[in-house]
């Protein structure tokens, strides 16, 4: 079975970045994700993961005036 929520290190390796930077964008409210545990851990749903990484290609070819086909 695959996991429905994902931590924020699994963010990170996804995404190519530090841990740090996830969690700055799960704070910043760029990156919607949920507390859970007695620790408050963060988890991101894949699928919402999978919409930031679809926005950013949209904002990246806004900016640059690059599209990007989806693979």
């Amino acid at each position: 079975m695959i996991a429905r929520f994902l931590p924020l290190a699994d963010v990170a390796e996804m995404l190519a970045i530090s841990s740090a930077q996830a969690y700055a964008l799960v704070r910043s409210g760029d990156l919607p994700a949920i507390k859970v545990g007695g620790r408050g851990q963060w988890r991101v749903e894949e699928s919402v993961l999978e919409a930031f990484i679809a926005r950013m290609y949209e904002q990246t070819a806004r900016e640059t005036g690059h599209h990007h086909t989806a693979r």
